[in-house]
């Protein structure tokens, strides 16, 4: 992507609410990601900021985050030898209170994307009936074909240098892409350890950061009951209909859970090397089988060895399959116009975002000209934090 697509849309926007763009990219004309997520923004708000033009000054401070923080993390494998990865945390916004947000161990992570993930989790968090502030941060360390041990070593490194800008008053990491409960205990075992107490709490309901007392299934659950409200408005269900689902982590997975349990026909995941399909569709056994098989980070594609109706397809994406909703649950930007165009084809009427701005500018607008309903992140996304309210009942 590049920012002949920003320049263009300033364009469409009122004078005030693109010079909020424009003094973005200004400043960040390389971070492409952060770019992408403050325009679609200030064009939701378009309207808003052209009624209130005191709304200028407020963007303009909420765009800067609060504290940057950038740094090296050492580490050393099984071989004895020493690595160094960069590790990045952004605490957005403060103002409602301490900040929450994930913390991605992923080769491509970089400043822009915690910069445009702290954003995001900042609006998201202002939905939800907390008082939290948003942050985002992680390594560009890849936890693909590491051991326990390595992981462990460097997510002690990891903390040794963050662990003080942490704590229930301050900032709550959680977990995301490439995260998840081995990361979580080995971060808060050695944040336990530096910090000198435990601090997985703080006044009112106990929000744990150490991964084991929220409900991971939330944020996946939530994407589907968000789609079945949307039909129920329609007058329809989901019971029968075929879904195409991106991802297999956590969040895709749980996806699937809730879509079998409305009677839906969940047909898809992927992976970072292509996607399989099964023209069954998946059911709870077959559910436990993809688990295993990530569980022990073999291939998706060992799937279609044992269900004879599946296959799966390399350096590809599932957008072409014969769908009715669609749930991308890998990454930012998955959806390129192409996609768009391929899902539109293949008779997708509702696109459910559970990753964070799954779709490039572009592809919304094919999308949307072809009215395909749109399910923002940002409030279908919503029930990982949500689901802090399920530990206070």
């Amino acid at each position: 992507m590049n920012l002949t697509f920003f320049t263009t849309n300033e364009a469409l926007m009122s004078k005030t609410a693109g010079s909020i763009v424009e003094a973005a990219l200004k400043r960040d004309p390389h971070e492409l990601e952060f770019i992408q997520s403050v325009q679609e923004a200030v064009h939701a708000l378009e309207r808003v900021i052209a009624k209130n033009s005191h709304y200028v000054n407020i963007m303009d401070r909420l765009l800067e985050p609060e504290r940057m923080i950038v740094f090296r993390v050492p580490w050393v494998d099984d071989r004895g030898e020493t690595h160094v990865s960069r590790g990045f945390r952004v605490q957005f916004n403060q103002a409602l209170g301490p900040c929450r947000g994930g913390i991605r161990f992923h080769p491509l992570m970089n400043l822009s994307i915690a910069k445009f993930l702290g954003f995001e989790q900042t609006l998201k968090n202002a939905l939800s009936p907390y008082k939290l502030g948003g942050a985002a941060g992680g390594s560009d360390f890849d936890p693909k074909g590491k051991s326990d041990n390595e992981i462990m070593r460097f997510c002690q490194s990891f903390m040794n240098e963050i662990y003080r800008y942490l704590g229930p008053d301050k900032d709550l990491p959680s977990e995301e892409m490439g995260v998840g409960t081995r990361e979580m205990g080995y971060l808060f075992g050695q944040y336990r350890r530096l910090a000198g107490h435990f601090q997985g709490s703080f006044t009112g309901p106990r929000i744990f950061w150490s991964g084991s007392s929220l409900r991971t299934e939330a944020t996946g659950y939530g994407l589907v009951f968000f789609a079945q409200l949307i039909l129920a408005d329609m007058n329809k269900e989901l019971k029968g209909l075929r879904c195409a689902v991106s991802g297999s982590g956590k969040i895709a997975m749980h996806v699937l859970e809730k879509l079998i349990a409305y009677g839906a026909v969940p047909i898809t995941v992927s992976d970072s090397k292509g996607y399989l399909v099964d023209e069954d569709g998946f059911d709870y056994m077959k559910i436990t089988f993809l688990r295993d098989i990530k569980a022990q980070q073999r291939s998706l594609r060992d799937y279609s060895k044992t269900y004879a109706r599946s296959k799966y397809y390399d350096e590809a994406k599932p957008w072409s399959e014969r769908c009715d909703v669609a749930f991308p649950c890998a990454s930012q930007n998955e959806i390129d116009q192409s996609d768009a165009i391929n899902l539109v084809n293949s008779g997708c009427r509702i696109l459910v975002e559970g990753s964070n701005m799954p779709c490039i500018p572009e592809a919304v607008d094919v999308l949307r000209k072809a009215n395909v309903l749109i399910a923002p992140a940002m409030a279908a996304g919503a029930g990982g934090v949500c689901s802090l309210l399920l530990q206070g009942i």
